[in-house]
């Protein structure tokens, strides 16, 4: 008996990176000024608990605080975890801990990483203290991290109040989110992008209801029963809707404004979308008849241009907008 060999499951690497722009209202900016002025302000909820990072809305009953406090530089770790490999962006390049700190006059901890040698040099109950950065700006970051301070006790749990007003008030933030991962697509994608690369598309059937999917998901999402049996469409097909784009995209150099539109291809009984171009924007219109143009290497469809054809009749893709 001989079996057929599995085809092998795409895998790559896939960045979804971003800058996040936030506003800061007055407790936040009051917070983050405080750092770059090496100063830790925490705020006081109605039950009397000192919040570190403080928060706009008493986590309890929801009100609204603005009591601004002081509290120390220095605190207690309440819990741990050691980091042997540390990742890009994390506050040190070299293996390190997370801890939550608990600092002198807060009843809440904050989340920062503890620079210590190993971790036989880290327990819950040990002291530490804020080492700042050389450079401050007003970030989470001005804290650059927390270090072993042994020769320090508890201090008294009293705070002192503070306007939280600074010169220069820090207004707002930007955040560079990143997320690194392996992507795989699954059997079903993998054998539709490996035959993209011989400029051919091809969908899977659902064996209950016969539909084309394209893309494939390995699944019908009406039936719920895997799909096996691939199905060559295309490759001409017809704008059933579409969009006019007028904002520009980083790092993509398209001339505005362009079209994107959903296309049934031609077998398909579901609609994947594209680019269209090879005709002035405001003369693309449901039904009209496209193919593919494939991007240098023929890898993917780069876009998709009018074929010449008549308009395909309304009947004939109602069903698939």
């Amino acid at each position: 008996m001989t079996t057929t060999p599995r085809p092998e499951v795409l895998r790559a690497p896939l960045v979804v990176e971003f800058p996040f722009t936030r506003s800061l209202g007055p407790v936040q900016s009051a917070f983050l000024t405080g750092l770059r002025e090496r100063t830790v302000l925490g705020v006081r909820t109605a039950g009397g608990s000192v919040l570190v990072p403080p928060v706009e809305y008493d986590p309890v009953t929801a009100d609204e605080i603005r009591d601004l406090v002081e509290v120390g530089t220095s605190g207690t770790v309440t819990t741990w975890a050691w980091n042997p490999e540390p990742r890009r962006g994390q506050p040190l390049d070299t293996p390190f801990a997370w801890v939550l700190v608990r600092l002198d006059g807060a009843d809440a901890a904050v989340l920062h990483a503890l620079d210590a040698p190993g971790p036989d040099a880290v327990h819950t109950g040990q002291r530490v203290r804020i080492r700042w950065a050389e450079e401050r700006v007003g970030a989470i970051t001005d804290i650059a991290c927390f270090e072993p301070d042994d020769d320090s006790t508890a201090a008294d749990p009293q705070v002192a109040s503070h306007t939280g007003q600074f010169e220069d008030q820090v207004t707002g933030i930007v955040a560079q989110a990143r997320l690194d991962y392996t992507y795989s697509p699954g059997g079903a994608q993998s054998r539709y992008i490996n035959a993209l690369a011989d400029n051919r598309t091809v969908g899977e059937r659902c064996p209950s209801c016969r539909k084309v999917y394209v893309p494939p998901r390995g699944a019908c999402p009406t039936c719920g029963v895997a799909t096996t049996e691939q199905v060559e469409v295309g490759p001409a097909g017809t704008v059933t809707t579409y969009c006019i784009v007028n904002v520009k995209a980083k790092n993509l150099d398209i001339e505005l404004p362009y079209v994107y539109a959903h296309i049934a291809l031609d077998g398909a009984d579901l609609a994947l979308h594209g680019r269209i171009a090879g005709i002035p924007y405001d003369q693309v219109r449901m039904g009209l008849r496209v193919e593919p143009v494939w991007s240098e290497g023929g890898r993917y469809p780069d876009h998709y241009r009018p074929t010449g054809e008549p308009d395909a009749d309304y009947d004939t893709y109602k069903e698939l907008i």
